[in-house]
C-alpha cells in the first residue's frame, strides 16, 4: 500500500479525546489532526517523536489530515490508523503473501455471521468450502523485546469475536484469527494477559476449538505499508 500523495511529516504535540492529535509539522504549522485509533495506544506514542500525517482538501472535514505513522517511544514505526488494517491484509490475500489461504476462487468483505450478530472482516470461498477472516492490528510493543502484544486496552469486542470464531470451528468451518502486525521490528505476537486475561483466555478457548491463528509483519516507511512475512503466535 503506497501512500498517494505522500504523508508529510510533523512531531506529536499531544493525542486527547482519543480521536484528536495536536501536532507541528516539519514548517513549523500548527495542526489538530484525526487520530484513527481507538485503543488506548499504549507504547505507541510519545510526545515530541516523529509523526506521518495524509492531508485532505475536503472542504467538509473538521480536520485537515489524519494521522497515519508514528515513532513509538523505542524508535520503531507503527500505523497509527487501524482502519488500513484490513485493506493491506486484503492486499496480501490477492497477492499471495499470506500463504496458508492462498487458493480462494473470491472474497467478500463485512459479512454478517454468528449468534452474537457480528461482522467477519473477511469471507474466503473455497473450493471446499468458506473461510471466516477476522484481522486485529496490532501495535503495542515493549522495549528490549521483539514481541508485540494484542490487545492494548480491554476489549469485549475482540473477546466476542473470538467466540463466534470458536463456533464456527466447532461447526466444521474454517475460522482464522489473523494479527496484522503494525510495528516494525518484531518476530512474534502474543496475548497481553496482563492487560485483558479475558481476551487472552478466549483465545486459548478458540485455539482449542480449531480456530487457526496467523500473525503478519509489515515493513512500514513514510512511503508504503506492506504485509510482508509471518511471525511466530506465542500463546
Amino acid at each position: 500500500m503506497r501512500f498517494d500523495p505522500p504523508l508529510e511529516e510533523g512531531r506529536l504535540l499531544r493525542r486527547y479525546k482519543r480521536f484528536l492529535a495536536d501536532i507541528e509539522t516539519s514548517s513549523g504549522e500548527l495542526l489538530t489532526i484525526h487520530c484513527p485509533n481507538t485503543g488506548s495506544m499504549l507504547n505507541c506514542m510519545a510526545e515530541g517523536a516523529k509523526v506521518w500525517f495524509s492531508r485532505s482538501n475536503d472542504p467538509k472535514r473538521k480536520l485537515p489530515g489524519t494521522w497515519e505513522v508514528g515513532e513509538t517511544p523505542h524508535g520503531r514505526l507503527a500505523v497509527i490508523n487501524t482502519g488500513r488494517a484490513n485493506a493491506l491484509v486484503e492486499e496480501a490475500l490477492n497477492a499471495g503473501v499470506i500463504s496458508e489461504l492462498n487458493g480462494f476462487a473470491a472474497l467478500k468483505r463485512e459479512v454478517p455471521y454468528g449468534q452474537e450478530r457480528s461482522r467477519i472482516d473477511f469471507r474466503l470461498e473455497f473450493a471446499d468450502g468458506p473461510a471466516y477472516i477476522e484481522v486485529k492490528s496490532v501495535t503495542l510493543g515493549f522495549a528490549d523485546s521483539r514481541i508485540a502484544a494484542f490487545p492494548d486496552a480491554r476489549t469485549e469486542r475482540g473477546s466476542k469475536h473470538l467466540r463466534e470464531l470458536a463456533a464456527l470451528a466447532r461447526s466444521g468451518t474454517r475460522a482464522v484469527q489473523l494479527y496484522c502486525v503494525n510495528l516494525s521490528e518484531i518476530d512474534a505476537v502474543r496475548p497481553a494477559e496482563e492487560i485483558d486475561p479475558a481476551y487472552a483466555a478466549a483465545l486459548r478457548e478458540a485455539k482449542a476449538a480449531g480456530v487457526e491463528v496467523l500473525a503478519y509483519g509489515a515493513d512500514i516507511s513514510a512511503g508504503e505499508v506492506r504485509l510482508v512475512r509471518r511471525l511466530e503466535v506465542l500463546s
